[in-house]
């Protein structure tokens, strides 16, 4: 099969390898679509993979080709989503079914093998069968929005909440595209990218209610749009000390912070930052990943990735707007070094296969 193999980091080469054999207890999907995630590109250039050479590529869908023993037949031709986690089972915060936060996980595309392939071996638990109006491009999407999700539940906003998102890469625009599905009637976005706008617009945000923090006091402009009082919960998806401190002089008293941005840096609180939290008794969070729970679990329609995938099945969430670029696996590194270089205009980069 082909598939990009990261040997080294920035050596990863488009190359004929055997296709895996599933295990016990595994399937082996065909990749119909897989996304670039922003993380992929640090682990190609910057940082490497916990495992080398590796795989790249945990954000996808396909079709179930060859079972491994123990799977029940049934699963021969499905159409798949897969959650690319891959917990241990054993340790405390899996037994108390909190796996996005395993201790000793591995993870499909950075601890072995992943899909920027042609086939990948998946464990059958981590499949999630796809409604017949469900595009693969959309189910491929499911990861990053089920981390959408998953950090919206950690603050449960409120249909009359004011609401900021600050930073509108992906996971900050499916925030959004969410909060506008639950009903939201208050949202403010902070960017800084013209065509970031112009995605955000679509999605039904009002122009009035975006900040080009370019060219905008982000400050004076969120108080002036909450009367001087500040927001109720904030959204944090950029990870850098100037919108943490941000977020934090921005949200009202009692506010909701939700930390999403991966940190760019070493990050730290100044003393005024510190006290307002204090002070302001303000509920500051992390979140990670997402809840799935598997599909033959009996409340698996609470966690993350059944809802998600109800709201592509009903219309109401249409992620594949978000695709800005679409890629064969031949041309693939196309899409890699448009994200390092930053040479285009982005939100989600797609590999498709037919």
């Amino acid at each position: 099969m082909k598939s990009w193999v990261l040997h080294d980091i920035g050596r990863c080469t488009l190359e004929e390898v055997t296709a895996p054999v599933p295990k016990p207890g595994e399937v082996l999907v065909a990749v119909k679509a897989a996304g670039i995630c922003g993380s992929d590109i640090p682990r190609i250039f910057k940082t490497g993979a916990h495992n080398m050479p590796l795989i790249p590529g945990h954000e996808f869908s396909g079709q179930v080709a060859t079972l491994g023993d123990g799977v029940n037949r049934k699963w021969i031709g499905k159409r798949v989503g897969v959650f690319p986690l891959i917990p241990c089972g054993k340790c405390r915060p899996c037994m108390e079914r909190k796996f996005e936060m395993c201790k000793s996980y591995s993870y499909l595309g950075s601890r072995r093998d992943g899909a920027f392939a042609q086939y990948v071996a998946v464990p059958k638990w981590n499949l999630l069968e796809l409604p017949e109006n469900v595009a693969y491009e959309e189910a491929a999407m499911l990861e990053p929005m089920s981390v959408a999700v998953h950090a919206i539940r950690r603050v449960t906003p409120g249909i009359h909440d004011t609401v900021v998102v600050c930073g509108l890469g992906t996971i900050g625009q499916l925030i959004v595209m969410f909060l506008v599905e639950q009903g939201v009637k208050n949202i403010l976005v902070i960017g800084n990218k013209e065509f970031q706008k112009q995605s955000i617009l679509k999605l039904g945000i009002k122009e009035e209610n975006y900040c080009d923090s370019r060219s905008t006091d982000v400050d004076s402009w969120i108080m002036e749009h909450t009367q001087g009082y500040g927001a109720n919960v904030f959204f944090e998806c950029v990870g850098n000390n100037t919108t943490v401190r941000q977020a934090v002089a921005l949200v009202a008293p009692a506010g909701r912070i939700c930390m999403v941005g991966n940190p760019a840096s070493d990050m730290s609180f100044d003393r005024d930052t510190y006290w307002k939290i204090l002070r302001h008794q303000l509920i500051v969070t992390g979140t990670w990943n997402s809840t799935y729970f598997g599909e033959d679990s009996e409340d698996c329609r609470d966690d993350d990735w059944h809802y998600v995938l109800e709201r592509l099945q009903n219309g109401s969430i249409k992620p594949a707007r978000l695709i800005s670029h679409r890629y064969g696996i031949d041309e693939l590194d196309e899409g890699f070094h448009i994200m390092r270089d930053k040479t285009e205009d982005y939100i989600k980069i797609m590999m498709s296969i037919d």
